[in-house]
Parts: structure tokens; sequence; C-alpha cells
């Protein structure tokens, strides 16, 4: 059985993908700080797998104590790196608190892979890098575009890091990951996106809104250049999303590529607007959500949305969930939060 390092595997991403990796048989290996997850989450990964991770409390900026966990388990194969400061608007307000954990964490892992024999790493990354494509869907040889915000930009140093790193002939493979907008939750509402405080995320708002949690849902700007006038997004199932970090592994491990470093960019090719995204969660579930229409938001980009051809025929990978299976998939799971009184 390989064994698998995943940092901030107790998030959204991280623990729907290891519940994906010890499905595939993995052993799998939990660090995070749970600075915006919950400890909780492991109970949910036990109930659907019947296996409990390994799983560490620990900050990546501790070099030493990430040294001390990797000694304490021998044999790693691979990393899959999510752990990071995500939410774009803090980062704008708070830049060195994101280039210290989006950038030394890497650092710090990079530094000790080839130390203890760990072969590759499978990299976080996000659509963001392109910043508003000239030409739509996006492929993986869209120009890089100057960062929108300081998490924008760490994206993009962290992919030059590791282009750098391979550069330098170390001695490991990596796959690069450029997610679109993962939504949704685990079929079992055992785990799914749990925010802390008020969500950054436009489908975690709408679920609270739909159960009265709040108010009203504010849609930002309904005067772009997209057919309703609200922002366009390329919505792509967690789970889905999850199962790509599995082959992805199993690529670099089984050594199927020649290349020791491969970008994949993850999403569903279909664009959906805000206001179609109100409306299908509407048609799915029956209840309907409260929204006003307020200015643009900074930093905000009109429209992009995915061209997976590279994914789905290099990779092997295709998103296979709608969008309305999605949302439905999102709502069960605000229910489950409301009854668990979470």
């Amino acid at each position: 059985m390989k064994k698998i390092l995943v940092t901030g595997g107790t998030g959204y991403i991280g623990s729907h993908t290891v519940v994906e990796l010890q499905n595939a048989g993995y052993e799998v290996l939990i660090i995070d700080n749970l600075s915006n997850s919950n400890v909780e989450v492991l109970d949910g990964i036990e109930k659907i797998t019947g296996i409990r991770p390994a799983f560490y409390e620990l900050d990546l900026n501790d070099k030493a104590g990430v040294q001390a966990v990797l000694e304490a388990n021998p044999g790693i194969k691979g990393i899959i790196h999510f752990a990071a400061s995500k939410a774009v608007g803090e980062s704008v307000h708070k830049p060195l608190l994101y280039y210290r954990n989006n950038l030394v964490t890497l650092i710090n892992l990079l530094e000790l892979m080839p130390e203890h024999g760990i072969d590759g790493i499978v990299f976080s990354s996000s659509c963001t890098v392109y910043g508003q494509p000239d030409i739509l869907p996006v492929t993986e040889d869209a120009p890089i575009k100057p960062a929108m915000s300081p998490y924008g930009n760490t994206k993009q140093i962290n992919e030059e890091i590791i282009r750098d790193c391979i550069h330098a002939n170390m001695p490991i493979k990596s796959i690069i990951l450029r997610y679109f907008n993962p939504i949704g939750a685990h079929p079992s509402t055992e785990i799914g996106e749990l925010p802390n405080g008020v969500p950054q995320n436009l489908v975690p708002f709408v679920t609270q809104t739909a159960i009265g949690m709040r108010k009203e849902l504010s849609v930002f700007g309904d005067d772009y250049d997209t057919p309703d006038g609200s922002c366009i997004r390329d919505y792509i199932n967690v789970v889905d999303l999850a199962k790509a970090h599995v082959i992805a592994m199993d690529r670099m491990l089984e050594n199927k590529s020649a290349e020791k470093l491969e970008i994949f960019n993850l999403g569903t090719g279909i664009g959906v607007s805000v206001l179609e995204l109100i409306r299908t969660f509407e048609k799915g579930t029956g209840v309907k959500v409260p929204y006003k229409i307020v200015g643009r938001r900074e930093g905000d980009i009109e429209k992009v949305w995915a061209n997976p051809h590279h994914a789905n025929t290099v990779l092997g990978w295709t998103a296979k969930e709608s969008v309305e299976d999605t949302l439905v998939s999102a709502w069960e799971w605000q229910k489950r939060l409301v009854k668990r009184g979470s």
C-alpha cells in the first residue's frame, strides 16, 4: 500500500481527496494546522471509508515539525499539497500572511522531499493564474496574467518555484492542477464545505441564504459583458475534482509520463453565470433564494471557464456530475449542518 502525505487534508477539497485516495487503496497521512477546518472532519472521512487517516496538527511553516513527522513515517511516496490561505479579499489586506503561509510551506516541503525519498508532489493551483483570459475556453497554453490579488500571485510564484526546482534537476516529479470553481459535497453528507465565519465562496452563501441563516444573497454586478450581466464561472463537483488527484498521483508514481512536470486544467468546460447558478439551485431544490444586485466587487474576473481537453485526453479524467446535482448535494449538506447544530 503506497503512503501519501496530504497537507491541508481536513479542508474542503483535501478531505474529499483523502476519501478518494483511501478508496483507491492508498495509505494517507494528513498534516493540517486547522486554521480553516475542523478536526471532526476526520470522523466523516472514517464513516465514509472505514479508515481513520493518521493526523498531525501542525503548521507547515514549522520545518522541524514537518521533518519529525516525515522521520516518524518513512516510506511516503508522494505529497498532495493543499495547505494554503485562500481568501482573495483577505490576501489584499494581509499580503505578508499569504506570502509566508503559501510560499514558505511549499519551500519547506520541496527541501525535505529528496531527503526522505519522496518522488512526487501534486500541487493545488488555480485558474486565477490566467486572470481575465483573452480567449475562452481557457487552455493550459493561455498566458499567465499579472495576478489580481496576493493570493493569485502566490499560486503563480508557487508554480514557478516548482518549475525552477525541476529545471535544477531535483529528483522529483510534479503535476500542477489548476482548478476552476469547486462546489458541492460528498453524497454521503458526511463531509462538505465548512467555511469559518462569513463564507468567501458563492455556494455556501446560497445554501445559507436558502435555509434562512442569511437574509439575502448579494450578486456583485449585473452589468458585465455576459448574457445576463452577472459573472460567469466553471463550477466543478468537488468529488470529481478529488478523483483527479488520485489519477494524478497514480500517473506520477507509476511513471506514466516521461515529463517531470505536467499542468492540467480541471473544469467542466461549461460557463455558468451567478444568476443561472441561483436559478439552477432553485430548480433542483424547490427552494427560493432571495438576492439583491449590488455593485461590482474589486478583483472579480468577468468570465472564465476551462477547456478540459488536455485533462480528458492525457490525464484520462472527466468531470461527470451536473451542476444541478452538485448544488443539490450542497443543499443536503447544509441541511445536515443545521440538524447537527454546526
